[in-house]
């Protein structure tokens, strides 16, 4: 993973060390630990709507202390390992109860969920005959608490805004390249896209093209395999192939021929995955990446040129 000054120190005790762990926890959702990303994908929620971006950092800070209350170590909060969930949590409450009071609350407590959801995920990969496949929780203590908060919090849902209608297959294309990235946070917006995007070049050049190729084959495998034009458009066939993309090419692999190969293989299988869950009541959050990594993973294990990081 990229860093921007992320050792500055290796003690969670100074104002600056927990500021950093926050920022990184913004920057962890797409595997970074880059202030500067954290800062861009904050603005990302900005431009979205001001209060998604307070209840994503409510999410954030409140799994972040939890992390540590539950013994993370230092330099696993600094590097905002025990945020990225907190903070994916945050967006999804808006994302079912938009910003309405009761949803800063749940917020704080279901970011502050994450810590133990995450601490029993890790034990499950590293205390059972798993951990030989030294596989990372990842973002699915998010999705486990995202659809607690979702089932438990009916009677306080609103209405999701109108989709962005689209008739055009290229249309659908270009602008599915910037919201594929956008909805990793639930957000379908271009402009929070971009944000996002330039921040991940900024973490570093082969994670952008990464997120760039991930985006675009899921797109391409979304819309040949039927997926409405505003389905696509709207980034929700595709968002999950960015994620793959990025964690098989640079960030659990170690970059290489092979890690790519199976980057794009792995971003086609992500998009069967998404299709097949999208007949699932619900969101599936970002289950078919999570799913497609795992397994991708156990693949490369028994692939010697495969080489973890």
């Amino acid at each position: 993973m990229s860093t921007a000054g992320a050792t500055a120190q290796n003690k969670v005790g100074s104002p600056g060390a927990w500021l950093l762990g926050f920022g990184h926890g913004l920057s962890q959702i797409f595997f970074q630990a880059n202030i500067y990303t954290g800062v861009l994908i904050l603005a990302a929620f900005a431009v979205a709507d001001w209060r998604m971006a307070a209840l994503v950092a409510i999410g954030c800070i409140a799994s972040t202390l939890a992390g540590r209350l539950l013994g993370a170590k230092a330099p696993d909060v600094i590097a905002g390992l025990q945020g990225f969930c907190g903070a994916l949590v945050g967006a999804a409450t808006f994302a079912a109860l938009g910003g309405q009071v009761a949803a800063y609350p749940i917020a704080l407590v279901g970011g502050a969920l994450c810590a133990p959801v995450a601490w029993l995920v890790v034990a499950l990969f590293t205390r059972t005959p798993l951990k030989v496949f030294a596989l990372p929780s990842t973002t699915a203590p998010f999705c486990i608490v995202a659809t607690g908060v979702l089932l438990s919090t009916q009677a306080l849902h609103v209405s999701s805004p109108a989709s962005v209608t689209i008739d055009s297959v290229p249309l659908a294309f270009a602008r599915s390249l910037l919201t594929n990235v956008s909805q990793v946070v639930l957000v379908d917006n271009i402009w929070a896209g971009a944000l996002i995007l330039a921040g991940l070049f900024i973490a570093s050049w082969k994670v952008g093209v990464a997120a760039v190729l991930g985006s675009a084959i899921g797109s391409l495998c979304a819309l040949a395999m039927g997926e409405t034009l505003t389905e696509t458009a709207n980034g929700l066939a595709g968002y999950s192939g960015v994620l793959t993309a990025i964690a098989l090419a640079v960030v659990f692999l170690q970059s290489s021929g092979i890690s790519w190969l199976l980057a794009v293989i792995g971003t086609i299988i992500t998009a069967m995955v998404t299709l097949l869950m999208h007949q699932l009541p619900g969101p599936t959050y970002t289950w078919p990446y999570i799913l497609t990594t795992w397994v991708f993973l156990v693949i490369a294990h028994y692939i010697p040129s495969a080489k973890r990081t």
